[in-house]
């Protein structure tokens, strides 16, 4: 089935604070409209307004026809205690659901319920769409293709995290919603896994709505672009692609900066310019007033006509500063100025592995020796599953070897952004987890620190495991720059993570001096950040490429 969602006037807000207002969209099919605008813009928020889980403040939607089904996938898909990989998949396609439905409707046909018939009619043909009949097949096949080893039968809280979010990607290919609202869809994919991902949305004829801070992807996926424009607080869609709407947004942004400092510049001559002709006028009337005595009537009327005519040029140009169309400055955007603190060098030899094995279960990672230098700038890639979190494990010497040897060098201070941000799922307020890292810091320079990066007073008191992902994240940037480190691990660090920030992480490291580990998924940060080294971990088998 094809449809059509189109909103209406949306408005939305936390507390006192407006997200957006007066948000119109129409998502047809065949669209994939990239969702884009700093972190805490809204853009989870209108997901879920669009997916009809939470009301917006104003506006309407409305999905034609009524019956299409929508399908919201949430950035980070909730592992329940006791779920299996199957009951997984069936719960994120909708067929879990869709199955109750019909079960209710079917029990409702025993009863011989009024209205029995129609409402199972309509139970079954939604199951069938949403691909209720052959699921379990195409379950098999999908997590197959996928190289998702694990049986579906498993539950989902044993399933490591490149497992997890195979069987994430494995839940979308599988979905057959007629409406795709997709909230980053790409976090902790491998390029396998993102290049399936592309082939999917760009192959769908649903429309589709995507969130998504991978720059590569939007490029090669959108159709259409909606900024929620925070700063300016402003709603902007854009026609073109990704590379389209970047280049539109710059020119608009500049035409916008010209407009004002063409509207000041021209206030400002005319400010000066009444002031001026009020000073002659004053100037005027003084030498009227110091000459009146004298017998001169001709001159007294001269001098009088000429501060009239002052004070009636004054009162033109006042007219005209009046009658200026005003041009709102464009309010500059909040930006991230991310540093990091470069403490002093370490020994010539940073790490070490020699001969080193880890073993879990069928998977082993090594035999592998590898020296890692100061100053050494490694890329490690390779797919989801393949050891690339157990490599930094061994070489940090925090997974234990079941072979070989690891050792870290003398005077390393480690600087780390793990795939999971674990330092800050704690139920403690944020300040407190923050501190208990850097405890010699006072509770004021914390709250600044963290402030730079966007984490403000609401935050610092919450739990952090209430923060959201992209909030987790900045905080474990924050971290960087508030103690020096000489090694740095970064681990997926763009999840999460909007572009602008992406960017200032991208300069960050190019000013950085330690050494560094670098695991990422993400092609446009591969290509920018400069590297010394490149390893590719298969299968447990760790290559360096030239």
């Amino acid at each position: 089935m094809t449809a059509t969602l189109v909103a209406k006037n949306l408005a939305a807000g936390h507390g006192d604070r407006s997200l957006f207002t007066g948000l119109d969209l129409v998502v047809a099919p065949g669209d994939v409209i990239g969702l884009v605008g700093a972190n805490g813009a809204g853009k989870s928020t209108l997901l879920r307004m669009l997916a009809g889980l939470t009301a917006p403040e104003h506006g309407e939607l409305r999905l034609s026809p009524p019956t299409a089904t929508v399908g919201h996938l949430p950035q980070e898909p909730e592992r329940r205690p006791g779920e299996t990989v199957r009951a997984f998949l069936a719960r994120r396609t909708g067929v879990t659901e869709a199955q109750r439905a019909m079960d209710e409707a079917t029990q409702a046909l025993v009863d011989a319920a009024p209205g029995a018939d129609d409402a199972y009619a309509t139970s079954l043909e939604r199951w069938l769409a949403l691909g209720g009949a052959d699921l379990d097949e195409r379950a098999e096949e999908t997590a197959d293709a996928l190289g998702l080893t694990v049986g579906l039968d498993q539950p989902m809280t044993s399933l490591s995290g490149g497992q997890a979010a195979r069987a994430g990607l494995a839940s979308l290919l599988l979905s057959r919603y007629d409406v795709f609202l997709l909230d980053e869809p790409t976090n902790d994919l491998d390029l396998d896994g993102l290049e399936r991902l592309e082939r999917f949305v760009t192959g769908l004829r649903a429309g589709t709505v995507v969130v998504s801070h991978d720059r590569e992807f939007l490029t090669r996926t959108v159709t259409k672009v909606l900024e929620l424009d925070l700063a300016q607080g402003r709603i902007n869609l854009y026609g073109g692609g990704y590379q389209g709407y970047l280049e539109e947004r710059e020119v608009a942004r500049r035409h916008a900066r010209d407009e004002y400092e063409e509207y000041a510049d021209k206030r400002a001559a005319l400010q000066d310019r009444a002031q001026m002709q009020r000073g002659w006028m004053d100037k005027g009337v003084k030498n009227a007033r110091r000459k009146a005595g004298d017998n001169d009537k001709i001159g007294r009327k001269f001098r009088s006509e000429a501060s009239e005519k002052q004070a009636a040029k004054a009162r033109q140009t006042q007219r005209m500063i009046e009658r200026l169309e005003v041009v709102e400055e464009p309010r500059k955007e909040w930006e991230l100025r991310m540093e990091i603190a470069s403490a002093p060098r370490s020994g010539a030899v940073v790490a070490t592995l020699r001969d080193a094995e880890v073993r879990r279960g069928d998977f082993v990672l090594g035999p592998v020796s590898l020296q890692i230098d100061w100053a050494d700038r490694v890329a490690v890639t390779g797919a989801n599953g393949a050891g690339k979190s157990t490599l930094l494990g061994a070489l940090l010497g925090r997974v234990p070897l079941d072979a070989g040897h690891a050792s870290l060098g003398s005077g390393v201070l480690l600087g780390e952004v793990d795939q999971a941000r674990e330092l800050f799922h704690g139920p403690e307020p944020l300040l407190d987890a923050f501190r208990a890292a850097v405890p010699d810091t006072e509770p004021a320079d914390v709250r600044t620190l963290l402030a730079k990066f966007g984490l403000k007073a609401d935050h610092v008191m919450r739990p952090a495991s209430t923060l959201s992902p992209g909030e987790r994240t900045r905080a474990a940037l924050a971290l960087l720059q508030g103690r020096g480190v000489n090694l740095l691990v970064l681990d997926e660090p763009t999840n999460h993570l909007d572009l602008p920030a992406i960017e200032q992480l991208e300069s960050a490291l190019d000013a950085y001096e330690g050494t560094l580990l670098l695991v990422t998924h993400d092609r446009r940060m591969l290509d920018a950040v400069r590297v010394t080294r490149r390893l590719e971990v298969t299968d447990g088998k760790v290559v360096e490429h030239p």
